[in-house]
């Protein structure tokens, strides 16, 4: 019976997502151009970052000035996640929407697959995200249409940790707490899960995520990223395709904020690292942020050619920087938080490089 729950239930995930990508696809504010649909900064060098649009991943070193196709080896699937190695950058990984993982010990040059385990019977996982356990090059975790997984030896074997997940297949996002790695969420087709004992068992944490006659329901709602406050204990940030939430107890209680945005339908979120309280969400009305944990807003959207950001980072080296990436209008930057934008053509470097 079990097994006819769940298809019931990822079906409607499924639409959910169509639904998704329908509306990214549609032109916002005019402008055309490249979509970006993921963006990955190198930890210590900020001219140097990866980008992945519908058809290829770019790589500059030179902030943008120019850019290299690295897709050589790379899988015919569309790349839809990308994390650079925090303690060994030279190592990329590249997140595919139904051809698993891909791996780069070279900084994108060459490209070998890496999905033993992460493949099913008749499936190969779309892998939504990926999260390096602070302080590892080893330890990493997986959100994929087929659940979470972890691997132990940097990709060379993945193992499926869903105990406790019984009513849901699908997992879009996952964060790990970085003071105490031992706590992870995952955002899935059915509102959030909480584990504290480092993905062995899961906890379904929902309580004022979603109407109580549906808490039950994996259906209940679809979370597109979640984040945890790495400068405050328990909080944790939560986006989906109908709202924004926050938990200031570890997910015993979520309570609504943002609803005075202007869209509901959110496609990223993100946290300063260096400032507690500084929050950036994307949407199809561009990016807003707040600097009170989500109590007000603000729109920091100057610049911008297109509102529809599909992708939202951050830099890791200066806070006031940050990247977005749009349907069909390419990249952009920000270096003063948000104030202006300007863009990024994702123009071709020297083959020679």
């Amino acid at each position: 019976m079990a097994g006819r729950f769940i298809p019931k239930h990822e079906s409607t995930l499924t639409r959910l997502l169509s639904i998704l990508a329908l509306c990214l696809a549609l032109p916002a504010c005019g402008g055309s151009g490249e979509t970006v649909v993921e963006i990955a900064l190198h930890p210590t060098k900020p001219n140097l970052l990866y980008v992945a649009t519908n058809d290829y991943i770019y790589k500059t070193r030179d902030a943008g000035k120019t850019w290299k196709n690295i897709s050589k080896g790379m899988t015919h699937s569309r790349v839809i996640s990308l994390a650079v190695d925090p303690l060994l950058p030279a190592n990329v990984y590249a997140g595919t929407k139904g051809d698993a993982v891909f791996k780069s010990f070279n900084g994108g040059h060459q490209w070998i697959s890496q999905r033993k385990g992460l493949e099913g019977v008749t499936i190969t996982s779309v892998v939504h995200e990926i999260k390096f356990v602070p302080g590892s090059s080893q330890h990493i975790f997986a959100a994929t249409s087929m659940g979470v997984f972890e691997t132990e030896n940097a990709g060379q074997t993945w193992a499926k940790r869903m105990d406790g997940m019984i009513e849901v297949l699908m997992v879009v996002t996952i964060d790990v707490d970085p003071n105490q790695p031992q706590t992870l969420y995952a955002g899935t087709s059915g509102g959030v899960y909480r584990s504290l004992d480092g993905a062995k068992t899961w906890t379904k944490v929902n309580n004022g995520l979603v109407p109580p006659e549906i808490l039950k329901a994996s259906r209940a709602l679809s979370v597109v990223k979640i984040k945890i406050d790495p400068h405050t204990p328990n909080t944790v940030y939560t986006a989906t395709l109908k709202g924004l939430y926050k938990t200031t107890d570890g997910g015993e209680s979520w309570q609504r904020i943002g609803e005075a945005l202007p869209d509901q339908f959110f496609s990223d979120l993100i946290l300063d690292p260096v400032t507690s309280g500084v929050v950036f969400v994307a949407s199809r009305a561009g990016v807003h942020t707040s600097r009170d944990g989500g109590q007000t807003w603000d729109a920091v959207n100057e610049g911008l050619t297109n509102l529809n950001i599909r992708a939202l980072v951050i830099s890791s080296t200066d806070s006031s920087t940050l990247y977005v990436g749009t349907n069909r209008a390419g990249l952009f930057r920000t270096n003063n938080g948000g104030r202006l934008w300007e863009p990024i053509p994702l123009t071709s470097a020297p083959r020679s490089s």
